[in-house]
């Protein structure tokens, strides 16, 4: 065996269609694109959605309201899950490790369910009014993420 004599395996290799050659080459004339109609002329291109000249079905559809791209998502913890936490300081990583979160990017408002027993120092992106007086009363602190 030599590298002159390698080739690949029977029928693994197809030879590409070779239209418009002529009308012995069973491609030849219209070169597979039948006769006439848009598609049929050289240049063509369909834009996307487009259905044949019907109504398409972005356009069917009524348009209702916007989205906001500047809109945040809140992950929102109440007060009594925070208190099944034994650590003093309360971060991110702390509720990740408690499994409160999913991930330390998520932007996080505490919320007043519930009561807090222990003074605890918390740090959230956000603090409702009510969770913020009990947290105060329990001789915590509630301090803001972003705003150190």
């Amino acid at each position: 065996m030599n590298l002159s004599s390698l080739h690949p395996a029977k029928g693994s290799k197809k030879s590409r269609k070779r239209i418009g050659r002529g009308p012995g080459s069973g491609h030849g004339k219209t070169a597979g694109r039948g006769t006439k109609g848009q598609k049929s002329i050289s240049g063509y291109s369909r834009k996307r959605g487009f259905e044949g000249g019907q109504m398409p079905l972005h356009r069917r559809l009524p348009k209702r309201g916007f989205t906001n791209i500047f809109k945040k998502e809140y992950s929102e913890i109440n007060l009594d899950k925070l208190g099944q936490i034994k650590k003093q300081e309360i971060k991110l990583k702390d509720l990740k490790a408690a499994g409160i979160i999913k991930k330390e990017s998520e932007i996080i408002k505490v919320l007043g369910r519930g009561d807090i027993s222990s003074s605890k120092t918390i740090h959230a992106h956000k603090f409702s009014r009510s969770a913020l007086k009990k947290i105060e009363k329990a001789g915590g602190k509630a301090i803001l993420i972003g705003s150190e």
